[in-house]
């Protein structure tokens, strides 16, 4: 599926971020989950992705921070490598 390649690249060239440890996180979890993204996760990793990388980090560590909610399940997701 040519389309579906396309956007996990765009993807992964989103998740080239400044902190080395995000990039390799990120990576992985596009890697493992193309499935579930192409089942209807892309908007909201898109969507994370917007957030800078210091708000990404603290919110992998604590997902429960309350301006992470619209992410919670996902980052839960990112947390336990599923």
């Amino acid at each position: 599926m040519p389309e579906l390649s396309t956007r996990i690249r765009k993807l992964k060239w989103l998740c080239r971020r400044g902190m080395k440890e995000l990039d390799v996180l990120l990576e992985r979890f596009i890697d493992a989950n193309s499935e579930f993204l192409a089942q209807g996760g892309f908007p909201e990793l898109e969507a994370l992705l917007q957030n800078e990388d210091d708000v990404l980090w603290d919110w992998l560590q604590q997902p429960d921070r309350a301006l992470a909610a619209p992410y919670q399940a996902l980052l839960e997701r990112m947390r336990h490598g599923s």
